[in-house]
C-alpha cells in the first residue's frame, strides 16, 4: 500500500523555529531515542539499519546497513564523516534539514557513531551555507553543554564528539574522498579506490560517509524499526524521499515525498501546476549519483 504523503520523518518540524534549539527540540520528542540506542549493542543498531533498507539518499543509493558493515571489526579508530558539501544546482535539501532540524542530525550521528564505535566525527559543511553553518554550530554546542555529545554523551558512558567543519567551495568535494582530503586539510582532489574509506579513510582510519538526509533517518528507524521504515518505501529502498522542485511551478520548494510518486503528479498536484497556467514542455531530473 502506498505511502501517504503526509507521513514525515525527517520533516516533521520544518517551519518550527523553537525546534532549531535543544529545549525546543526536546520538547517535540528530541534525544528520546539515544538512550535507547546506546543501550543496544552496536551490532544490534546496525541490524536494525540494514532491515530498514535504507539507502544513502546523496544519490549513490548504496545500502547504509551493509556499507557500515565494511569497517573492519578490529579497526581501534573509527571516523563517522556527515557529507553536507551540497552543491549541485536545484538541490537545497540538506541545508533545509540543517536549518530547521539540527538537533535530528547530530541525535542520528550520535547513534550512527554507536553502531560504529566511533568517537572523533566530523560534518563536513558546504562553505556558502553561513545561515546553516551558524545554525549547526550553535546546535552542536548546546548538545555538548547539556551532555549529549562529549566524554559521556548522553549520560550512557559513552564517549562521541562533532567537529563541524567549512570546506571551502570545491563542488569536487561533494565526493566522499576529496571530501576527506579536504578535511584532512589537503587539495580536495579525489582519492585512487581500494582502499576505500571503510578500510583506509580520515587520517588513515577506517571512515563512512554518509549523507546529512541519510543520518537524520536513523532516530525514527531505531524508534519504530527497520520493519516500519522498510513498509515506507517500495522495493528494496525503504523510507520517503525528499525532493527539490524549482522552475516555473506555482510552488516551488523542498517536500517529503512516498516513493513511487511520479513527475506529473509532483509538478501538478505537488507544486500546483506550470505557473501562468502553461503545460509542461520538459523536465530536468537530478539523480545526483556523486554523494552518499
Amino acid at each position: 500500500m502506498p505511502t501517504e504523503r503526509s507521513t514525515k520523518v525527517v520533516t516533521h518540524r520544518f517551519g518550527d523555529e523553537a525546534a532549531k534549539t535543544y529545549d525546543g527540540y526536546v520538547r517535540t520528542g528530541g534525544y528520546a531515542i539515544v538512550k535507547k540506542a546506546l543501550a543496544m549493542t552496536p551490532d544490534a543498531v546496525t541490524a536494525e539499519v540494514k532491515a530498514s533498507n535504507l539507502r544513502g539518499r546523496g544519490g549513490a543509493g548504496f545500502s547504509t546497513g551493509v556499507k557500515w558493515g565494511f569497517v573492519p571489526k578490529d579497526a581501534k579508530e573509527v571516523h563517522l564523516v556527515c557529507n553536507a558539501d551540497e552543491s549541485e544546482p536545484g538541490t537545497c535539501k540538506d541545508r533545509e534539514l540543517i536549518y530547521w532540524d539540527p538537533h535530528l542530525l547530530i541525535e542520528g550521528m550520535i547513534i550512527s557513531a554507536h553502531a560504529l564505535k566511533a568517537t572523533h566525527n566530523y560534518i563536513y559543511i558546504r562553505g556558502e551555507m553561513m545561515r546553516e553553518y551558524a545554525v549547526l554550530q550553535r546546535a552542536v554546542d548546546e548538545a555538548y553543554a547539556k551532555g549529549m555529545l562529549g566524554r559521556n554523551a548522553g549520560g550512557i558512558g559513552r564517549e562521541c564528539h562533532i567537529t563541524v567543519h567549512r570546506g571551502a567551495g570545491a563542488y569536487i568535494c561533494g565526493e566522499e574522498t576529496a571530501l576527506l582530503n579536504s578535511l584532512e586539510g589537503l587539495r580536495g582532489q579525489p582519492r585512487l579506490k581500494p582502499p576505500f574509506p571503510a578500510v583506509k579513510g580520515a587520517f588513515g582510519n577506517p571512515t563512512i560517509v554518509n549523507n546529512v538526509e541519510t543520518l537524520m533517518n536513523v532516530p525514527a528507524i531505531i524508534d519504530k524499526g527497520g520493519a516500519w521504515f522498510n513498509d515506507l518505501g517500495i522495493g528494496r529502498s525503504g523510507g520517503t524521499r525528499i525532493v527539490c522542485v524549482s522552475g516555473h511551478v506555482e510552488k516551488p520548494g523542498v517536500f517529503e515525498l512516498p516513493m513511487g510518486i511520479t513527475f506529473r503528479q509532483i509538478i501538478d498536484e505537488v507544486c500546483g501546476g506550470v505557473w501562468k497556467g502553461r503545460k509542461a514542455k520538459a523536465v530536468i531530473p537530478d539523480g545526483r549519483a556523486r554523494n552518499r
